[in-house]
This record gives C-alpha cells, structure tokens and sequence, in this order.
C-alpha cells in the first residue's frame, strides 16, 4: 500500500532529525512537516547573541536554512542547498522564541525554490529567506519497508 504525501514528509523528517546534530545543537525543535513544507523553532539564548546583544544573524539563518532542508526533502528525495540568501527585517533577542516556516514557491526536474519566513513570538518578521535546492541521487528511507 502506498503512503500519503504527508506519511512521505514525515517519515522524510524523521529520518533527517534523527542524524541533524547541527538543528539539535543549536536548541531547535522540528514543529510541522509537510509535502515541500516544514516549521522550526528556537528560543534565542544569552550564548546566541552577539555584540550588539542580539541575536546573531547565523544563528537565525541556521534556523531558516533547516527549515528549508526540512521543506525541501519533504519528498523522500536527498535535495542539497545550492543557493541561500536572507534578509534581516529586525533584531531577536534572548527569550525570543523564533519560528522559521519554509515553504515551496516552484520546482523543475531536479531545481527548486523554497521561501522562508522567520517571526518571533509575536508575529514580528524577522528574516525573510530564500533558498535555492538540487535534487541529488538518494532517498532518506526505503518506502517499501513499512
């Protein structure tokens, strides 16, 4: 029996989380998954912020870049980041908790492009991404072993 485009991203993420030490490190939770979407989310930290005492601005992109990864693999096809750029709209600061969604916006054969939205808990924009993805050789698990 076949599964459903969004057992496909779940068991898509569940696979890449179980090996994503760098998303884990940096205090990041995998919220929502789903066909060429995914929702991540960090409490911003005193050892996250810089000399300006916010936070800093690879640590934000890192939460987008996963959520993007996340999106981006949704379809049980390894798919690589080729290009991201970001936006910084306005400042995290400690006990912000940010939240990236990534969304598809277009894909073709083997290229893609996801967008990426990163607000604190207020609903502020924080950071608008764009990431840029290639699907390589792979899948993230066996769709025939269920």
């Amino acid at each position: 029996m076949p599964i459903s485009d969004q057992q496909r991203a779940e068991r898509s993420a569940a696979a890449m989380w179980a090996s994503d030490d760098a998303s884990k490190w940096f205090g990041m939770s995998l919220d929502a998954v789903g066909p060429g979407t995914a929702t991540m989310s960090l409490t911003v930290q005193d050892c996250q912020t810089n000399g300006h005492d916010i936070c800093h601005g690879g640590v934000i992109f890192a939460l987008a870049d996963s959520a993007f990864a996340f999106a981006c693999n949704s379809r049980n096809q390894v798919t690589v980041a080729q290009s991201n750029t970001i936006t910084f709209v306005a400042p995290g600061k400690t006990g912000d908790r940010l939240t990236a969604v990534a969304a598809e916006v277009a894909r073709s054969g083997r290229s893609g492009t996801w967008d990426a939205t990163v607000t604190n808990q207020d609903g502020a924009v924080i950071a608008l991404f764009r990431g840029l993805a290639r699907t390589i050789s792979g899948t993230l698990f066996d769709e025939d072993q269920q």
